[in-house]
């Protein structure tokens, strides 16, 4: 039911250049790629929203901070959880590997189902998978607005015959932004877990 209708690139990975040559024992310091994947992409902005503990939470508290951004919807019946868990598998071996580098990554779910995604249910479903995993929701017209903003689309499905619910269609991408905002990178959550911390130890510096 979840589509992918954006494909990753491959940045070239440079070498970090090391410190002046007359400085014995300089030593080279961490350097991302030169260029990433998605660098001048026009995907994010700021927003308000409304987080699991139905408190306002806005972007600005993301300053000076990397974030991974999933759309997605607690009641999703396989893809959002299986990529939740992997996500929250990777945080958790990037929180053992590099503590100091992890806690610089927030990651980030937005319910494209604010029908049903009440704070209450938000919690939940993200408690589930890492404890800093945050979980927003907000009127129908500000998810599309945040949705418009970060390039996802989303769509109310007919319940199927004998169903109980519907279901949305809604793009599976989990995003990477830099510090200030700008977009690094798709996330392969559809992989695995190592395949995502890969990312991450690339990315975060």
């Amino acid at each position: 039911m979840a589509k992918h209708t954006m494909n990753k690139t491959l940045a070239a990975f440079g070498l970090a250049a090391c410190g002046a040559a007359s400085l014995a024992l300089a030593s080279c310091s961490r350097q991302p790629p030169e260029t990433a994947p998605l660098a001048g992409a026009r995907i994010g902005g700021p927003f308000t929203l409304t987080d699991q503990d139905g408190k306002s939470f806005s972007s600005t508290a993301l300053e000076g901070r990397y974030r991974i951004v999933y759309f997605g919807y607690t009641f999703c019946p396989d893809a959002c959880p299986t990529d939740m868990q992997v996500l929250g598998k990777a945080m958790r071996q990037f929180d053992a590997s590099d503590p100091k580098r992890s806690a610089k990554v927030q990651p980030i779910f937005i319910s494209v189902d604010p029908a049903r995604d009440t704070p209450a249910a938000l919690k939940q479903f993200v408690g589930a998978f890492h404890p800093r995993l945050i979980g927003l929701t907000g009127s129908d017209a500000q998810i599309a607005a945040v949705a418009k903003e970060y390039a996802t689309t989303y769509s109310k499905q007919p319940a199927p015959a004998g169903a109980s619910g519907y279901l949305m269609d809604h793009m599976r991408t989990a995003i990477l932004f830099d510090p200030h905002g700008k977009p690094i990178e798709l996330l392969p959550v559809d992989a695995n877990a190592d395949a995502v911390v890969a990312e991450l130890e690339k990315w975060v510096i």
